[in-house]
């Protein structure tokens, strides 16, 4: 069955109206009319199971006639990538990381970063998008792009592990993992992160990590690490 997202009801909804993109959607494309049952989702855990009272291009109303609340996985993933210069790769990740299962993802410039500016709007479309269509009922949250300085500047999660290429000790990434944490991952951009960044993680109290042998890029080694969590906190 097709989701659809709303995100102001509650769990006292009884109806919900859809504006003219998301009704039409309905209406033309999947060909939904009256008295068709549809599911919503306000997009923080809560699945609507509704009919549709009014089919219209402009607008649809739904009634609704039962909800649930999903029960939250006990782990939590906070993934920060730099932006890749190919900004499609970059949606292709968050796309993927979507549909695997994250709730966090931070764009960081670092300095070797070739882009430096995203589409913070078209990045929330995929991410949306990407939610609906893996039948999930809590859409990640996308954070404003920061520098890696200002980021290593908040309040962070006390598993965190830094993935990068340069040569010196790491751990192996999916044997320091434990299931049911709040983890933190930094990924950097094609050029790496540069070595004052890596020292200046490090002191922050990240763990430097290998997902493997192999050079990977940015946004494979972003999906691979997101994967070994899911893979870690399944049950």
């Amino acid at each position: 069955m097709q989701l659809f997202y709303h995100p102001d009801l509650n769990s006292d909804a009884t109806e919900c109206f859809f504006g003219e993109e998301e009704s039409r959607h309905i209406v033309k494309v999947l060909r939904k009319k009256k008295g068709d049952e549809i599911m919503v989702t306000n997009g923080k855990g809560r699945i609507f199971t509704g009919t549709i009272s009014e089919a219209s291009l402009n607008s649809c109303e739904i009634a609704i006639t039962s909800h649930e609340k999903t029960v939250r996985r006990m782990h939590r993933l906070h993934l920060a990538v730099a932006p890749t210069k190919n900004s499609e790769r970059y949606e292709w990740f968050l796309e993927k990381a979507t549909e695997i299962g994250i709730d966090e993802v931070t764009p960081i410039i670092c300095d070797h970063s070739e882009r430096k500016i995203i589409k913070k709007d078209r990045l929330e479309k995929v991410i949306l998008s990407a939610m609906k269509q893996s039948l999930r009922s809590y859409l990640p949250q996308l954070n404003q792009a920061m520098t890696l300085e200002e980021f290593l500047q908040q309040d962070l999660p006390k598993r965190r592990f830094i993935l990068h290429c340069q040569e010196g000790e790491k751990v192996d990434f999916k044997r320091r993992l434990e299931p049911d944490k709040k983890i933190l991952i930094l990924v950097g951009p094609e050029g790496d992160f540069s070595e004052a960044e890596i020292e200046l993680a490090k002191s922050k109290g990240f763990i430097p990590a290998s997902l493997g042998e192999y050079r990977l890029r940015t946004e494979t080694a972003a999906i691979l690490a997101c994967a070994t969590v899911a893979l870690i906190n399944s049950r």
